[in-house]
């Protein structure tokens, strides 16, 4: 089920999201989730989880909290953030890259294509998912540390594009979540969905914006 992007103009820039797009670990982040939660006593299961991956953790732990009727305050939200994605290092030991992914990457480089990864996960988690791609050259990251909103905020997003100097309505967002076609809509970026790693279906992607929806990155072609 691959959408057509002729329709689209050429960009000047493409950006990634990291987790569940270029690689998969959104299992891992469900799974980390998962224990956290439990351990604090918080009753959600996974199908509940799953598609607020790609969210700020502190907002996670809330609305987490939320669906199980309790609030959490700042301090909580972000010690259950901190746990959650010590977990995830644990599940995510070792990372592979997303089918088409590091083609992806190789082909935009060869046809000299600006891209860039904005991810809303923390510094300190997105080596060991970079080194999944098994690159030629260090990408440029912004990460969501570097923001006071992460996605579904454009914050993160708009960094990116002013850190590559491209103009966000000529730059292609390429996401997993629904968070990330809500960032990129915001952003005036045009919001493009890859399924192979998402926790969630086309419909949903769709409904928060996508202009375009892939089965794999390796349908990620630029049009002339």
């Amino acid at each position: 089920m691959t959408d057509d992007l002729a329709h689209l103009d050429r960009p000047d820039a493409v950006i990634f999201d990291l987790d569940g797009t270029l690689v998969d670990t959104v299992p891992a982040r469900i799974a980390g989730w998962a224990e956290v939660l439990a351990a604090e006593g918080i009753e959600i299961h996974a199908h509940q989880i799953a598609p607020m991956i790609g969210i700020d953790g502190r907002r996670l732990a809330r609305e987490a909290a939320a669906a199980d009727g309790r609030s959490l305050d700042d301090d909580d939200a972000e010690r259950i953030d901190h746990a959650a994605g010590a977990r995830f290092d644990v599940h995510n030991a070792s990372p592979k890259a997303l089918p088409g992914a590091r083609e992806t990457l190789d082909r935009l480089d060869r046809s000299a294509m600006t891209w860039a990864i904005a991810t809303s996960s923390r510094a300190a988690q997105v080596g060991g998912s970079v080194a999944a791609l098994g690159l030629s050259r260090d990408p440029r990251i912004v990460d969501g540390s570097r923001v006071a909103h992460a996605k579904p905020a454009p914050d993160l997003l708009l960094l990116a594009a002013e850190e590559i100097g491209v103009e966000p309505s000529r730059t292609w967002y390429v996401g997993d979540a629904t968070w990330d076609m809500r960032a990129a809509a915001a952003a005036g970026m045009v919001p493009i969905a890859v399924l192979a790693g998402s926790a969630v279906d086309a419909d949903a992607l769709r409904d928060a914006g996508a202009s375009v929806v892939l089965d794999t990155l390796d349908g990620l072609r630029l049009p002339d």
